[in-house]
């Protein structure tokens, strides 16, 4: 057996097991705000979310085909198959101790900080595709404000709508509308998520020749990777609910519908323009802007200062974490 083929191997695993953990660790971003209405019972939130985020998985390539090529040309990678191996356990490892403390950071910040900081240990920074990485840079920087500015639109025009409705009578009505809207939630983060996985499973089929350059994302692959992130959205992600439910601000059903509907507007636009994106910036930043909109002291700006810190980290440590290990595993294969 044949040392690129059981690197090849490794990679499928370990992209397969950074979707599982991004559906435990991302999916509470798109229930979160039901399950803190108790809208939907925990139980039936994951439930809905596992199911719709394979759905939405298997609906889409675009983005898949942007990590697959726009970061770096696989086929300029002399050690394309360390490089992405590093970058897969570099993604999983900062997935991992954000989800420990709770704190909703970005597994799209991690695997593209990861693959470059693989990369450019491997090869210098003349590997960047520089075009495509600042365009995937624009994405994850703008869509964040974007949601927020779109939060604080739609929240206020719900607030001049339904001014004159009784309060406890319209929010009754959004708890159930806010079943949808988690459902409409969790199909576009599965059309945006569970793609970064199934771009760096055919970089690696690119860059080892099992498949030519110009190959479209083969269907057991996106299967397969949807499968891995249904299965970790029904293990579920309780910390992060937590913080994302309640820890930003308090959300009544008619904040949650507005925010809910701004996160799943943003993220479906970024995949329609084939742009990975951040989910849990777009959420986070959507519920900071229905909570300015709401009331601005009723934001626990301590959380959303933690919030945003760790989101600014995240691409450079996740970078230099993938560096080290391309090193390490450098030496062993």
């Amino acid at each position: 057996m044949s040392l690129i083929f059981i690197l090849t191997i490794l990679i499928v695993i370990g992209a397969l097991a950074f979707d599982f953990i991004n559906g435990f660790h991302d999916t509470a971003n798109a229930i979160a705000t039901s399950v803190s209405t108790k809208a939907l019972k925990p139980r039936q939130a994951i439930l809905l979310a596992a199911i719709m985020n394979f759905v939405g998985a298997m609906t889409f390539t675009g983005v898949a085909k942007t990590i697959t090529k726009d970061i770096v040309d696989p086929f300029t990678l002399h050690n394309g198959s360390v490089v992405i191996l590093a970058a897969i356990i570099s993604a999983i490892a900062w997935n991992l101790i954000t989800w420990y403390f709770g704190i909703p950071s970005s597994s799209s910040h991690a695997i593209i900080g990861s693959i470059a900081g693989a990369a450019i240990a491997a090869e210098g920074f003349k590997i960047l595709n520089y075009s495509g990485f600042i365009k995937i840079l624009e994405g994850l920087i703008g869509s964040p404000i974007i949601a927020f500015i779109v939060g604080y639109i739609v929240y206020s025009i719900f607030k001049i709508a339904f001014r004159n409705f009784n309060l406890t009578k319209t929010n009754r009505t959004f708890r159930y509308i806010q079943i949808g809207t988690a459902a409409l939630q969790s199909y576009t983060h599965g059309t945006n998520d569970a793609q970064k996985s199934m771009g760096i499973i055919t970089m690696a089929l690119i860059a080892n020749k099992i498949l030519p350059a110009n190959a479209e994302i083969p269907l057991w692959v996106q299967a397969s990777c949807a499968i891995a992130m249904g299965i970790g959205t029904s293990v579920g992600g309780w910390k992060i609910i937590k913080t994302v439910g309640g820890k930003i601000m308090k959300i009544r059903p008619i904040n949650g519908v507005a925010a809910d509907l701004t996160g799943a507007a943003v993220i479906f636009g970024a995949t329609y323009l084939k742009l990975p994106v951040s989910t849990t910036h777009v959420i986070s930043s959507g519920i900071l802007g229905v909570g300015t909109s709401h009331r601005l002291k009723g934001v626990k700006w301590g959380t959303a200062q933690r919030m945003i810190i760790t989101w600014i980290i995240t691409l450079p440590i996740s970078a230099l974490i993938a560096g080290i290990l391309y090193f390490i595993l450098n030496l062993v294969f």
